[in-house]
């Protein structure tokens, strides 16, 4: 299973507004694009359904652009990951049943199911305002069998 190129230039959109972004100002999507190395027509796409989901705000004019719409703290990383991409859902069958001829007698659906929950939980049990915090960022490369996660610094 792989996260969507969708999701995860969404995701790297919203850490940015978080980390330079502030609840007066607003950041330009050029400035974003510069700092992500994402293409500004991408981002706008990304803005537009990120304002539909009410994730963030947007603003005209001179110092116009984006910002949050909530603390980075209470927007969870599930909502961008759903707000870009939809539900989260590995297969169809999960979410819905009438999609496979297959789904009462089926003996994988189930771990399908429990795949999807988990997934669920772990993209919700964390927020934005976490991957823009350095000591939650080393507590989870403990976590994490070694294996050492960058620290943002606005490109990857």
């Amino acid at each position: 299973m792989k996260l969507s190129t969708r999701a995860r230039y969404a995701l790297r959109l919203m850490v940015d507004l978080a980390v330079q972004g502030n609840e007066d100002e607003s950041v330009s999507l050029a400035t974003v694009a510069g700092r992500t190395g994402l293409s500004r027509g991408y981002l706008e796409q990304l803005a537009l359904t990120l304002r539909n989901a009410r994730l963030v705000r947007s603003s005209a004019g001179r110092k116009g652009g984006y910002r949050l719409a909530r603390p980075a703290s209470k927007i969870t990383i599930g909502e961008i990951v759903e707000a870009s991409i939809g539900p989260i859902c590995v297969v169809d069958c999960v979410d819905d049943p009438e999609s496979c001829m297959r789904t009462d007698y089926c003996e994988c659906r189930l771990v399908y199911a429990l795949i999807n929950k988990k997934v669920a939980e772990v993209l919700h049990a964390y927020s934005l305002g976490d991957l823009t915090d350095p000591d939650w960022i080393h507590t989870i490369q403990d976590q994490i069998d070694g294996t050492q996660l960058p620290t943002y610094s606005g490109k990857s």
